[in-house]
């Protein structure tokens, strides 16, 4: 039976690498491969992909468009369906439990009101909106901001 460390690329698969500056007579001596002298041929000549060859690059020539609240919050949506199938009858739902779960994320949690419940559940998050809070007190259960 061939183990795993027996096993090899067919023959002709793989090729050697080019190595670089090793005389002339290798082929790629002296310039190695570079050309004659500017920007490429310096060492850490590097041309950032954005660089146009002077020409006004295209990010500059664009309008800037909009606002970006670096302040924003983001949210990890839950709906009340979501809870339908993942918990009992007067569990405790709060962001801990619903990480085990694997319902949300690291983030903040807001719960909307998409979907019907049918039993009391005691919820625990971050916001909520007016429908899904009316729903789950409509049920017996209780809604609580954190």
């Amino acid at each position: 039976m061939v183990s795993l460390s027996e096993l090899r690329p067919p023959h002709g698969a793989v090729k050697k690498r080019k190595r670089l500056g090793r005389g002339d007579a290798s082929g790629h001596g002296s310039t190695s491969s570079r050309g004659q002298k500017g920007q490429k041929a310096r060492a850490g000549g590097k041309i950032s992909p954005y660089f146009e060859g002077g020409q006004m690059p295209l990010y500059r020539r664009l309008p800037k468009r909009g606002f970006k609240n670096i302040f924003r919050k983001e949210y990890d949506i839950l709906n009340i369906d979501d809870f339908v199938k993942r918990f009992k009858a007067s569990d405790i739902v709060d962001p801990k439990a619903l990480k085990e779960r694997g319902l949300i994320n690291k983030g903040p949690v807001k719960l909307l009101g998409n979907g019907e419940i049918n039993f009391p559940l005691t919820v625990k998050v971050h916001k909520s909106s007016k429908q899904a809070r009316k729903k789950i007190e409509a049920a017996g259960g209780k809604v609580e901001v954190v």
